[in-house]
Order: structure tokens, then C-alpha cells, then sequence
């Protein structure tokens, strides 16, 4: 017979949301890398039979849809507790702290920029951050003309993150390799093979793709803000 204690020790299950799908969703990428995201993967997760995702999400295009509306959410959360009292008179601050925000965010889920240039579906939670950004901009006594000029310049730059021209193949030669191969390709490629003598990016902590780490993405992001400035300014 089953005692009342019995039956206070038995938690309560937690029954099955959109919310919490995503939130499992995102919990799967954040541990393995958005390869491992299945259906399956996340069925097992939340610890139900794989149909019963589909009450909540049809199919793993409207997952990808969901985390990364609820990424941006956290982004706007995040930049909505940063101070507006600069906002016009130190506009470039302002930017600058939110988009630097906004990367903080992506660095907790790293796989979230490969994410974000897949989705064509503008959420609201999108239209909010940039709407706050034209904000920033227009207080700052950008025209709207500019400030769409702005916004193109700045990219995905806007959201924290860079776009990579290309990524290398990770299964690159061997150590024992690398010296011979570089040898071979100076003959051709000096200047590029001078390059990457000379850099390295070598703080994962703060990168978000091959060549977009923290230096390099402030780097981009001054010079653009900088130029930007300039511009506002009447000659």
C-alpha cells in the first residue's frame, strides 16, 4: 500500500510546451553544436515519444525558427538594461554597448550566428532590436536616409556577430604537414601566407567563427562606427 509520503515523493511531471521544447532545443545546440539538433535527440531529451514534439513544433525548420527567436528575445533583454540617457548625445557609446551586448549573448550560444543567416522569417523579437537601434541612430541625428545606410554597413555586425567570407576545412594537414604546405604555397600565395603567419586566434572564449573573435570583431566594428560618425556631422 502506498503511504502518503509515497506519493509526495513523486514530482509532478511538467507537461510539454513550445516554450520548453525550445528551450530544450537549445539546450541540445549549447551542449553539442547545432549538427546535433534532431528531432529524435530532442524527444530524448525532454524524455516523450518524438510525435508528441509535433503538437507544439511541425517540423525542425520551425524549431530553428523558435530558438532563434527566443536567442533574440535574451539579446533584447540584455540591451534593454543598458542606460538610453546617452542616447544623442553619445550615440556611438550607446551603439557600440548594445551590439557588444548583443555578443555576449551569441557567445553563450555560439552556434546561433550559423543559425540566424539561415532563417528568412522576420520574427518580432527581430523587428524589436533593430527598431531600438534605428532608435539609437535617429537620437543621434541620423536621417533616415543614413541610418539605412548605417544598418547596411553594419550587417550582421548589428547582431553581434560577423559573417565569415569562407571557412577553412577543418581537416587541414596534420602538424608533421603544415611547414611543407606552407613552403609550397608561398611561391604562389605570399601575401596571404605572410598574413597568416603574423595572426592568430587563439581565445575561443571569444570567437564566433574562424576569424571573428573578439579583437577582430571590435576591430570592424569602430572603424565602422568611427566612419559613421563622421558622416552625421554636417561639412
Amino acid at each position: 500500500m502506498s503511504t502518503a509520503t509515497d506519493a509526495k515523493s513523486v514530482e509532478p511531471r511538467i507537461p510539454l510546451s513550445k516554450e520548453r521544447v525550445l528551450r530544450a532545443a537549445i539546450g541540445v545546440a549549447d551542449q553539442g553544436g547545432i549538427e546535433s539538433l534532431t528531432m529524435r535527440r530532442l524527444a530524448q531529451d525532454l524524455g516523450v515519444e518524438a510525435m508528441s514534439l509535433y503538437y507544439h513544433v511541425a517540423n525542425k525548420d520551425q524549431v530553428l525558427d523558435g530558438v532563434v527567436d527566443v536567442i533574440i528575445t535574451e539579446i533584447n533583454d540584455a540591451v534593454g538594461q543598458i542606460d538610453v540617457a546617452a542616447w544623442g548625445s553619445d550615440w556611438k557609446s550607446t551603439m557600440r554597448a548594445r551590439i557588444l551586448a548583443a555578443r555576449q549573448i551569441l557567445l553563450r550560444h555560439p552556434w546561433a550566428p550559423e543559425v540566424i543567416e539561415t532563417r528568412t522569417t522576420t520574427t518580432p523579437s527581430i523587428m524589436s532590436y533593430f527598431e531600438a537601434l534605428l532608435g539609437v541612430f535617429r537620437s543621434g541625428g541620423f536621417s533616415y536616409d543614413l541610418a539605412h545606410h548605417a544598418m547596411h554597413a553594419l550587417g550582421s555586425r548589428a547582431l553581434g556577430f560577423s559573417q565569415e567570407l569562407f571557412k577553412p576545412d577543418d581537416a587541414g594537414p596534420g602538424a608533421e604537414d603544415s611547414a611543407a604546405v606552407f613552403e609550397e604555397m608561398a611561391s604562389r600565395l605570399p601575401n596571404l601566407v605572410g598574413m597568416m603567419s603574423e595572426i592568430s586566434h587563439n581565445d575561443p572564449d571569444s570567437t564566433l567563427g574562424w576569424c571573428d573573435d573578439q579583437a577582430e570583431f571590435e576591430f570592424g566594428l569602430d572603424l565602422i562606427l568611427n566612419g559613421l560618425d563622421r558622416l552625421r556631422l554636417p561639412a
